[in-house]
């Protein structure tokens, strides 16, 4: 059997990967290993083993800290924010990709600038504008930017998907006399459930990390989102880093399970999507 050679480029490829593995995952494993230590065990021994398990520090995170309000506070902001994105973003993906009509070039433009405008030129009219209709201290003044926010990406991504889609697939469903909402809800969203896949987890994960808006938005400790609620471990004169870091450690478990079991479908589905044929 003929060995495999490995070229001196594979090799520093390899190296390269490994060192960003590392790069990546030594400050999880760091904030993961300091959750367990004391405040005094922090400042002696930062990057050493904790010298015992402290599980108190989850325990002060979760009840002080009020996490589990946050966390069902969020869970609704993101998942309602999901489901609106989802399916206004693939209505008017479809129309754009698929339907022939004068203004879709200059609709798709007008989505995609969504995409340069950052937060924070919209972050003072949005207060303003909300506290006169009464979104201020509301979830529903979250979920409204955040959906505005979160369209023009799902937009993106799902029109390459839909573009993707075979004109001879369609043009039989005509034949077959099918209508447009039939063809869009019978084959071109089916086709495209992992371009729904990819969208939907980023609009999740990054309106479940979001903290600008939720912290100018949200006064009330109701309805403080799980970002928000770490706020409450920094004080002014005093801050205790190892119960901060096992409230931080609870808030991005969701989204590190959420990654680690559906990498593969995120990668697949944004190669999928990003060229036609």
């Amino acid at each position: 059997m003929k060995q495999k050679k490995v070229s001196v480029l594979q090799i520093l490829i390899y190296i390269f990967l490994c060192a960003m593995v590392v790069i990546y995952l030594a400050p999880l494993l760091w904030v993961f290993s300091v959750s367990f230590k004391t405040n005094a065990e922090i400042f002696t021994n930062p990057f050493g083993l904790p010298q015992s398990v402290f599980f108190d520090n989850y325990m002060f995170a979760w009840v002080a800290g009020r996490l589990g309000t946050a966390m069902v506070n969020s869970l609704i902001v993101c998942v309602v924010t999901l489901l609106l994105s989802m399916f206004l973003g693939s209505t008017v993906s479809f129309a754009i990709g698929r339907m022939k009509w004068k203004l879709s070039g200059f609709v798709m433009i007008y989505f995609m600038m969504g995409m340069m405008i950052p937060v924070h030129c919209v972050l003072i009219p949005l207060f303003t504008r909300f506290a006169k209709i009464g979104l201020s201290n509301n979830l529903w003044g979250l979920i409204l930017p955040y959906l505005t926010f979160s369209l023009p990406t799902t937009i993106f991504i799902m029109t390459g998907f839909f573009k993707s889609l075979p004109n001879e697939l369609l043009e039989s469903a005509c034949i077959d006399g099918c209508s447009i909402y039939q063809i869009f809800g019978r084959i071109c969203l089916p086709l495209s459930k992992t371009g729904l896949f990819v969208t939907g987890l980023m609009t999740f994960v990054a309106n479940w990390n979001e903290l600008l808006l939720a912290m100018a938005f949200i006064s009330d400790d109701n309805r403080k989102t799980l970002p928000v609620s770490l706020s409450r471990f920094v004080g002014q004169y005093n801050t205790n880093y190892s119960q901060m870091f096992a409230a931080i450690i609870i808030a991005i478990v969701p989204t590190v399970i959420v990654y680690c079991t559906f990498s593969n479908q995120i990668v697949d589905g944004l190669t999928t999507g990003a060229v036609k044929g």
